[in-house]
């Protein structure tokens, strides 16, 4: 216990440490949220009937699925955003959020596949407008065919975050990394990482499952 104290709570260690899981949790909600709006954008051109618009999509998804994220990040922070005065933090969060919307156009491609056109004809038929046959017919079935998956995406986001150290960013990994360097303790100090890594894991499943028991 003395060596854990020590590793973890000694001289403001935890301060520190918090201060990486807040960078952690701030990169990941940012891109989650962008993520999800710009893969909702990209799943409509997706299965729009304009093919430049679905050619782009499917271009888009191809490509960015395709690259590890850290490349990504390392083209827009060393590339394409060097000589901007955007902070490390933004450049990752614009990175992250579109490698999200990628994972995200295809996962609410494949739920809106599962929705039975029948039943949106039907609800036309009554009178509903498209709008309205969308939101009380097709969307409710797409969120609950999308919902694990998204589940999935967002715990995968946040382990992906864990590379934005090369940038310059202190993050839960670097401050595990650097602190495990500097009590030379590396083995009680990265299970502790893992430890927290697992406990946002949880926390989001408990969420996610607190949202299933309300609907």
């Amino acid at each position: 216990m003395e060596t854990v104290y020590a590793i973890f709570i000694k001289d403001g260690a935890w301060l520190t440490i918090l201060k990486g899981l807040w960078a952690t949790v701030q990169i990941s909600a940012l891109s989650l949220l962008f993520g999800t709006i710009l893969g909702a954008l990209i799943c409509i051109l997706r299965v729009s009937n304009f093919n430049p618009a679905k050619v782009f999509a499917q271009i888009y998804i191809a490509v960015i699925r395709g690259s590890p994220v850290l490349m990504l990040l390392m083209l827009f922070f060393y590339g394409i955003f060097a000589r901007t005065d955007l902070t490390p933090i933004t450049i990752a969060v614009i990175t992250f959020s579109m490698h999200t919307a990628a994972y995200v156009a295809e996962l609410l491609r494949s739920a809106l596949m599962t929705v039975d056109k029948g039943q949106v004809e039907a609800a036309r038929t009554l009178g509903f407008s498209k709008v309205q046959a969308f939101q009380l017919v097709a969307l409710p079935q797409i969120i609950r065919v999308a919902k694990p998956v998204y589940q999935s995406t967002l715990i995968n986001l946040i382990q992906w975050t864990s590379v934005v150290g090369y940038v310059s960013i202190t993050d839960l990994t670097r401050v595990i990394n650097n602190t495990a360097a500097r009590t030379m303790q590396p083995m009680i100090t990265i299970i502790g990482g893992m430890i927290i890594y697992l406990a946002l894991s949880y926390v989001i499943h408990e969420i996610f499952a607190w949202t299933e028991k309300k609907n």
